[in-house]
């Protein structure tokens, strides 16, 4: 049976009338933020236990009748890899989610060892999902039949594996600890980027304050032209190159020659722009370079060091007793801050930023015990 492409404001009000009389939906899109400037989603798909359904926001429908649904903690909505859908349907529509269950967060309490879901629906139903389709342009119409069919099964099949591992973590005793996970993401929200171009730009930290002055005038130049062209600023020229020429400050063509990523195709097209980028960075007033921000630099501090050890150690044979990997028990940031504060009850663990729930219930004596020995 064909998947149905929904496309006007009626039919997203019928759909919102279907889903509000289900106990449980899966949720999954798709965008194109490998093929444009600015990512947008393209596609919303839509699962209930009897069929799948795809909506396209592109087409110009009012969506607003899904907001009560998706906010309804009494529909349980199940994702793969919530995080990135929740912040693109806030971004986009405004769109809260309530009711969250993320299969792959399951996956990951469960100490499976691959956790994409084309790994978990090969593995659990020989489902073969094309990972060509997870790069491809979702803002092309119309949709190619294969496309259509991609995007159906990557909802199709969630409510039967969430109803598995649902029952695989109540054997094993943590549904307390991945709803508190899924509370928590219930809270993401996409926020714009702030500040300087630079400090998003990986390798800029090694730059001096005149470096980042050219670094910051390419990445001016490159977003001006990604947007021009609707691509992705990667695909003008990547952030290595970036940092190369601003560590050389080439004065001329010749010297742009043989930076690793810039051909001589992309010398001819942008060389005189490239070099323009690097003089206006050079000619920044000295008052005015930028500064990299550095963390807060603590002084040593050789107990809380062995504390973290101790606690890393402690870690490692939780994590290995569970079959769940380290990060996911507790991640290194967490770690420190337990180490450097030395709680010494249960109750000032919770002043420890970035512990969960979870955690301080279930291995809070243990978190204590390893911090605290001599």
């Amino acid at each position: 049976m064909p998947v149905p492409i929904l496309t006007t404001t009626a039919e997203v009000a019928e759909l919102a009338e279907e889903l509000a009389r289900e106990t449980a939906i899966a949720v999954d899109l798709e965008a194109d933020s490998m093929h444009s400037f600015r990512e947008k989603v393209c596609l919303l798909q839509f699962s209930t236990p009897g069929r799948t359904v795809l909506l396209d926001p592109l087409a110009g429908a009012d969506l607003s009748a899904l907001a009560p649904v998706l906010a309804d903690p009494g529909i349980r909505k199940i994702f793969h890899a919530a995080d990135y859908d929740l912040r693109c349907l806030y971004r986009d529509f405004g769109f809260t989610v309530r009711g969250l269950f993320d299969t792959m967060v399951a996956c990951q309490f469960l100490g499976e060892e691959k956790v994409g879901l084309a790994d978990v629906l090969g593995k659990h139903y020989g489902v073969t999902l094309d990972k060509q389709y997870q790069r491809a342009d979702w803002s092309l119409r119309p949709l190619s039949a294969e496309m259509v069919r991609y995007a159906a099964e990557d909802t199709r099949h969630l409510h039967r594996l969430a109803a598995q591992l649902e029952e695989r973590l109540r054997e094993k005793g943590r549904l307390a600890w991945v709803a508190d996970e899924f509370s928590l993401l219930e809270q993401v929200r996409f926020t714009e980027a702030a500040g300087s171009l630079f400090l998003r730009a990986k390798g800029a930290s090694a730059l001096d304050r005149r470096q980042l002055a050219v670094l910051e005038a390419l990445l001016q130049w490159r977003n001006g032209e990604a947007q021009r062209r609707d691509c992705p600023p990667f695909k003008v020229l990547g952030n290595s190159s970036l940092i190369e020429l601003a560590k050389s400050a080439p004065k001329n063509l010749q010297g742009l020659v043989g930076i690793e990523g810039i051909s001589p195709r992309l010398v001819d097209r942008y060389g005189r722009q490239l070099l323009q980028a690097v003089e206006e960075g050079m000619a920044w007033p000295e008052s005015d370079l930028p500064v990299f921000p550095r963390g807060e630099r603590r002084e040593k501090d050789p107990e809380a060091e062995r504390r973290f050890k101790q606690l890393r150690e402690w870690r490692q044979q939780q994590a290995e007793k569970l079959s769940m990997e380290p990060g996911v028990l507790i991640n290194n940031a967490t770690l420190e801050e337990i180490a450097r504060r030395r709680p010494a009850s249960i109750a000032a663990l919770a002043e420890v930023p970035g512990l969960k729930n979870w955690q301080r219930e279930a291995f809070g004596a243990g978190l204590l015990r390893a911090a605290g020995k001599p």
